[in-house]
């Protein structure tokens, strides 16, 4: 090994690195701190470190922003082969004491948000060294991650069916029309699809799969949708409707609680519920890693399980 690599190593650490990475990935000392759990002086100095061993500034301030050298974007580069390194060396030596280790990037569209804690609760039982990585957006920003190849696994509704991707349906997702209890359709029953359409109704952001798997159904039946208000997220429409603004189409599982109160009814609406599946989607061309693969057979291998503990969940009568 020549002199000056032997010296490198022996002034470098791995913790200057995951500083580095930290300072190169939060674009600034004080956010890298905080990502860190350290104080800002000692982000400084461990980069100062790394700085003096390589004998090459790696950031830089032009006026109060912070910029990484050509030096430092090379350092990023390499940082990102050797912990990836690290993390499959991690993995084989786990093979081969039986256990799966690595990590699963894992996507997940809004509503799936009340699914996926109990079906990760006993796989990670199963595979305790398996770190599970987890990003909530709405179907749009998915399907963009998903073309951009950015994680190993999507769970999401509506997979696009003209892309090459594989798909796992592995439950239902109950979307129904919710009033608030006061609301004049909220006893009534065999209600026309366009007089609950004719409320001022509540939707989700574009991109959203409920707001598309609505407005799929409107254009099909041939009935006019009109938007009263428009909120980021199932769980600001549900207040919205719980303060009785107006009408909406609601994932049943996020609801059940309101439901079981009482103070939610589920409006008896021709032609709803609309009934969906969440699937687990990736690219027909990515080539798992063997955590990702292990978490697909487990949900494969749980279909029956996993769809009964829900069906338990949502026999309320509403």
């Amino acid at each position: 090994m020549p002199l000056t690599i032997q010296r490198l190593i022996s002034r470098l650490s791995l913790r200057q690195l995951q500083v580095f990475q930290a300072v190169y990935n939060q674009q600034g000392y004080r956010r890298a701190a905080d990502v860190l759990g350290l104080t800002q002086p000692a982000v400084s100095a461990q980069i100062k470190q790394l700085e003096q061993a390589l004998g090459q500034p790696l950031f830089e301030y032009v006026g109060r922003k912070l910029y990484c050298t050509q030096a430092g974007e090379r350092v990023a580069e390499s940082i990102e082969s050797i912990f990836g390194e690290l993390k499959t060396l991690q993995t084989d030596v786990d093979a081969l004491k039986g256990q799966l280790s690595g990590d699963i990037r894992l996507t997940i569209v809004n509503t799936a948000q009340l699914v996926l804690p109990y079906m990760l609760t006993e796989f990670l039982q199963l595979h305790p060294a398996v770190n599970i990585k987890v990003k909530v957006v709405n179907r749009r920003k998915a399907i963009e991650r998903l073309s951009d190849n950015r994680d190993d696994l999507v769970i999401m509704g509506l997979v696009p069916s003209e892309r090459p991707l594989t798909s796992l349906p592995f439950l239902e997702n109950e979307l129904i029309p919710v009033v608030h209890k006061d609301h004049a359709l909220a006893n009534e029953t065999n209600i026309p699809a366009q007089r609950f359409l004719d409320e001022p109704v509540i939707m989700r952001e574009p991109g959203s799969g409920t707001r598309l798997a609505l407005e799929q159904f409107c254009l099909q039946q041939r009935l006019r949708l009109i938007p009263n208000m428009q909120l980021g997220s199932n769980e600001a429409v549900k207040h919205g409707v719980l303060a009785n603004l107006g009408v909406a189409l609601l994932p049943k599982l996020g609801i059940l609680p309101e439901l079981k109160l009482g103070i939610l009814k589920q409006a008896h609406v021709e032609g709803f519920p609309l009934v969906r599946s969440w699937c687990l989607v990736h690219p027909s061309a990515r080539h798992p890693s063997p955590a990702s693969a292990a978490f697909v057979q487990y949900v494969q291998d749980n279909l029956e399980r996993i769809q009964t503990k829900f069906a338990d969940m949502v026999k309320i009568e509403v």
